[in-house]
């Protein structure tokens, strides 16, 4: 496996991917190719952009897609969106994906990195395993339309 830089051309490969891990009873989303690419391709032309795929045999089995964020006393990277195919989750990529990202942070002098993720999922031990903890002085909030 190899990680790079995520371009363009990646997209619907990414798109793809999105709506394999998202579209089930786990998660109860409703992506179509079409709007997982586009919401995609939003972060990628953000103006800070940080993207990663993980690459198997030319094949893209994973994606981060995250920016750089400034904040008032160090910037940091949010990530945005992490995923690797449902056939190779387990498999160590999304630790190294992860691990392509402290390499950005630590050659840029960041101060680290931040998510959002549902607390109902795997998900979260996953990222407690990559060392992120939960943080007690801040909380996700919403108001719905």
């Amino acid at each position: 496996m190899k990680i790079r830089k995520l371009q363009k051309t990646d997209l619907g490969a990414c798109a793809d991917i999105l709506c394999s891990v998202y579209n089930n009873e786990l998660w109860m989303c409703r992506w179509t190719k079409e709007t997982a690419r586009a919401y995609l391709q939003d972060f990628f032309e953000a103006k800070k952009f940080v993207g990663y795929v993980a690459v198997e045999e030319c094949d893209i089995v994973g994606a981060l897609f995250a920016h750089e964020k400034i904040w008032w006393n160090n910037s940091e990277v949010f990530i945005e969106e992490m995923f690797v195919r449902p056939d190779r989750q387990g498999c160590g990529i999304g630790s190294a994906l992860l691990g392509e990202v402290e390499r950005y942070i630590e050659e840029k002098q960041l101060a680290g990195m931040t998510l959002s993720t549902n607390k109902y999922a795997p998900a979260p031990k996953f990222y407690e395993k990559n060392g992120f903890a939960s943080c007690e002085h801040v909380m996700f909030m919403a108001k719905e339309m």
